[in-house]
């Protein structure tokens, strides 16, 4: 019997033959052919499929025979109590509509029947009114019984599948915090899809977009080859009683050694992102997974080309993105059952891949996180030894031209002294004074001896050259400033040829004379700005362009840039650019400063090339 669901008047209702399926249809069981023939004309003028049944036996061939949905029962038939047959219906058709027919009204059978299990009761004569409303309601009644039961089964699967992917993602994000390494996080999402804890999927195949973002490479990918090696491994599988956790483990160990035939395939996905119309580009693109079956897909063409590397056609494709970037596609299929992958199969697996993309982003992060700190650490470190290298180079750049200034300022007149008191010496006969005056002269020729010493130790010309690439050396000397950069509101630009300049250099001394000049352009623009390095090859020099948009100077004050001695600064000595100047003149190359004509400086460092030879 249908439930009685609700008592409310439905004669505004569907058209009746609206309330079955195609292939469903009534049957008319009355012993009176007069009856049989009105409600036949009338249910069929409604559209309904009409089936007649004289008796209990004719009833029952029916229903054997046909997709019986309501049955018009006379009590009285000749070859049974319809009663009785009233009784077998209910228990044994629980979708069937029952309406009840008797030839006299008796209000104690009709409630008998209904307490039975018949959905309602007519008694003849019957009108056309009343077999419109007593049919089409209780149509309508058994329609939303079943539609309830129907949803209500939806319901309870919708239900396990929620609970069942609460535990699956739980047990993928242990799986996904035991792993920093993008390898593992991809072995553990293609363990979740294919497994029996997870959603079951025979093959799964991992694509991602290079670092570039232009090609679709694939990475990984997990899956039987043919029917006995998925027995294989799915009986091991249980005879080890292994769970997720140990597949992934196992995974991990020996992924070298299995799964061989599908990760060909997957290393053989190299897709151009430019191709928007691929169905794998589609898909990471539309960020919209694509169901193939049978070898079409409604959202885009499928190439011949995938189907034959993957040997199957029916797939679906699943994008991998981050709010900021696609980064991927999964390719999920059942190549060894064949079993249909269905909207719930879809919905599932983008569940599973919303929490796999941000696993992965989570491990480009960390792995950016990781190079930043390890900039970090060579800013600080080639800063730390920058500052000691350019404190001491002023130094002893200052110490030296003093002692070049004072060597040429007391050697004349200590060599007056000298030679005058040993032609003294000489014209003297006192033993006493000869005695003061040879005194005098050997402490002078001692005098001129340190002044010599004095005076080598500032010229010193020593080079110690070798072939030097100028890319890497001028990077080394932008880092050592990046964090002073940073709090100062610098950008800068490096501008550098993609073939490395080799030079003829002492780097240690190169550097020095770069790490000033970088830092007189910085220290220009305090207000924040914009530095440029530019390195570029002209005949047989390598020039060295470091521009700045900072205060510059005046004309005058440019003239006298390189003087010893000589600043503009609160604090300095005055000895950077003449220390620039004397560094490149030992390698023969040359400075050069001038005004920027969109505000700061430009300082042009020429070097010659390493087939120019410095002595």
């Amino acid at each position: 019997m249908v439930e009685l669901l609700s008592h409310q008047d439905t004669r505004t209702s569907l058209p009746t033959a609206a309330l079955l399926d195609p292939d469903e249809c009534v049957v008319i069981v009355d012993d009176s052919p007069e009856i049989i023939l009105l409600l036949n004309h009338y249910l069929t003028k409604q559209g309904l499929t009409v089936y007649q049944a004289s008796s209990a036996h004719e009833l029952y061939t029916h229903l054997e025979r046909k997709k019986v949905a309501l049955v018009l029962l006379d009590i009285g038939l000749p070859d049974s109590d319809g009663n009785v047959i009233l009784d077998d219906l209910v228990a044994n058709h629980h979708d069937l509509g029952i309406i009840m027919v008797t030839g006299s009204f008796d209000l104690q059978t009709a409630l008998d029947c209904l307490r039975r299990g018949a959905d309602d009761y007519l008694t003849k004569p019957v009108t056309m009114d009343q077999i419109n409303y007593t049919v089409n309601n209780t149509l309508k009644k058994r329609r939303l019984a079943i539609d309830n039961r129907i949803f209500q089964r939806e319901l309870e699967a919708t239900n396990f599948r929620m609970q069942f992917l609460h535990q699956l993602n739980q047990k993928m994000n242990s799986a996904y915090l035991g792993t920093v390494e993008l390898t593992g996080i991809l072995q553990a999402i293609l363990v979740g899809i294919t497994s029996e804890e997870g959603l079951q999927f025979n093959r799964a195949f991992l694509a991602l977009f290079n670092e570039s973002g232009d090609l679709l490479q694939g990475r990984i990918a997990i899956g039987p080859s043919n029917r006995e090696d998925a027995d294989r491994v799915w009986t091991s599988i249980r005879e080890h009683d292994l769970h997720l956790p140990d597949i992934i483990a196992h995974l991990r160990s020996e992924y070298q050694e299995r799964d061989i035939e599908v990760n060909r395939i997957v290393h053989s996905l190299q897709i151009p992102s430019s191709e928007h119309e691929h169905v794998l580009i589609k898909a990471a693109r539309l960020r919209k997974s694509i169901l193939v079956t049978a070898a079409k897909a409604e959202e885009a063409q499928v190439p011949e080309e995938l189907l034959d590397l993957l040997q199957e056609n029916t797939f679906v494709i699943i994008p991998l993105y981050s709010p900021s970037r696609s980064l991927g596609v999964i390719i999920v299929d059942n190549f060894i059952t064949g079993k249909p992958i269905t909207s719930d199969d879809i919905s599932s697996l983008e569940i599973f891949a919303s929490q796999a993309s941000l696993a992965i982003e989570h491990s480009h992060l960390y792995k950016d996180m990781l190079q930043k700190i390890d900039e970090l650490e060579l800013v600080s470190q080639e800063l730390e030894h920058s500052k000691d290298l350019l404190v001491e180079a002023e130094k002893y750049s200052a110490i030296g031209h003093m002692s070049a200034q004072l060597a040429h300022a007391i050697r004349n007149p200590i060599t007056s002294i000298g030679g005058t008191a040993r032609l003294l010496a000489r014209k003297s006969e006192d033993p006493y004074t000869i005695n003061f005056l040879n005194i005098i002269t050997k402490e002078a020729s001692k005098i001129e001896t340190i002044l010599e010493d004095l005076l080598s130790f500032a010229q010193d010309q020593k080079l110690e050259l070798a072939s030097q690439p100028i890319n890497p050396l001028i990077r080394r000397c932008l880092m050592a400033f990046y964090l002073m950069m940073r709090k100062a509101n610098i950008t800068f630009e490096l501008d550098l040829p993609d073939q490395n300049i080799a030079v003829q250099i002492d780097a240690t001394r190169i550097k020095l004379a770069l790490l000033h000049l970088i830092r007189n352009a910085i220290e220009a623009m305090p207000e924040g700005g914009t530095l440029t390095v530019k390195a570029v090859q002209e005949g047989e020099f390598c020039r060295i362009t470091i521009t700045d948009t900072g205060l510059g100077i005046s004309e005058a004050a440019l003239q006298h840039a390189t003087d010893p001695f000589y600043t503009t600064k609160v604090y300095g000595t005055g000895m950077g650019l003449t220390l620039v100047q004397r560094i490149l003149t030992m390698h023969r190359g040359s400075l050069q400063l001038r005004p920027n004509t969109d505000g700061g400086m430009i300082a042009v460092v020429t070097l010659p090339l390493i087939s120019s030879t410095i002595p």
